[in-house]
């Protein structure tokens, strides 16, 4: 199978290409810079998202796009122009993508291209699928414009599928990435009022998942990356705390949160239960279903 993966020097991108490559599959990474060798047997293409341009002899005949890059969402205080930057890389590569997809004389069986829960907004303690509406802060906008973005690889016969990615459990990057450092040093804490569902699911079972919806013909649409227990922070914190044996009674007030982190606060402030109903219903088996679970993974 040959697979191409925009997105690929990220947390989630890079785990996707290296476990295709350890089961014998083709890669191919497109990156912004001068094509190189690569030591894992991986292909390198260049193309220009903030352009929107990609080339589509490169994904002509490939069996999956994938589609992950985009600027981090907790790497910089929200400004104006961060912002429009979050919402640009996403939607301009996207576009990119499809726009190649269609140029195709063999158009790529499926586009596997990210979302996020952020889609949803506040949910408060309701649990939410797929079938929810979206919210109305900045970024459920930007996961409504990324996903549509995508759906122009339709007419070309190209299967689509959004996976919506909760949290990732990982030491290695993404928000636990930066929350497990300050935890061992003994500053965890709930974070607010605590009382906020955060949506979740392990590197290894995101990887499985995406695998997933490559193989699954019948599944399109969105695909809610979560696993079925999300919790609150509060109860997050907690675990994380025994794990590491360190003492979780320190708090970050709201009003310090968005002190710190400005508007960028209000999505680790928001509530956001989401369970994963269409991924179960398409037959995926979670291996670590839980929070310890998945903490335990990502702590090795």
């Amino acid at each position: 199978m040959h697979v191409v993966i925009s997105g690929s020097s990220g947390l989630i991108g890079g785990a996707l290409a290296a476990s295709l490559l350890a089961d014998g599959h083709r890669v191919t990474r497109l990156v912004r810079r001068e094509p190189r060798a690569r030591a894992d047997g991986s292909a390198e293409a260049r193309w220009n998202p903030r352009a929107g341009a990609a080339d589509p002899a490169v994904l002509d005949g490939a069996d999956a796009v994938v589609g992950l890059a985009g600027a981090g969402v907790g790497d910089r205080r929200w400004t104006s122009a961060y912002k429009k930057e979050i919402r640009e890389s996403r939607v301009r590569g996207t576009g990119a993508l499809a726009a190649a997809i269609g140029a195709c004389e063999k158009a790529p069986a499926v586009f596997v291209s990210g979302s996020a829960v952020g889609y949803y907004g506040e949910t408060g303690t309701d649990a939410v699928d797929e079938s929810a509406g979206a919210g109305d802060d900045f970024l459920a906008g930007v996961c409504r414009d990324w996903e549509a973005a995508a759906e122009g690889a339709r007419a070309a016969g190209t299967r689509v599928v959004t996976p919506r990615f909760g949290i990732v459990v990982s030491a290695e990057g993404g928000a636990m990435g930066r929350l497990l450092p300050l935890a061992r040093a003994g500053l965890g804490g709930r974070l607010g009022s605590g009382r906020q569902y955060w949506s979740y699911i392990s590197l290894p079972d995101t990887v499985r998942a995406l695998r997933h919806l490559i193989d699954t013909d019948p599944v399109s649409g969105p695909v809610n990356l979560t696993t079925p227990h999300p919790g609150t922070n509060q109860d997050i914190t907690a675990t994380v705390g025994r794990t590491l044996h360190r003492p979780t009674l320190l708090a970050v007030p709201d009003f310090a949160l968005r002190l710190a982190l400005g508007e960028f606060a209000d999505g680790i402030l928001m509530s956001q239960r989401v369970v994963p109903t269409r991924l179960l219903e398409s037959g995926f088996t979670f291996e670590q279903p839980t929070f310890e679970a998945a903490l335990e993974a990502a702590l090795g």
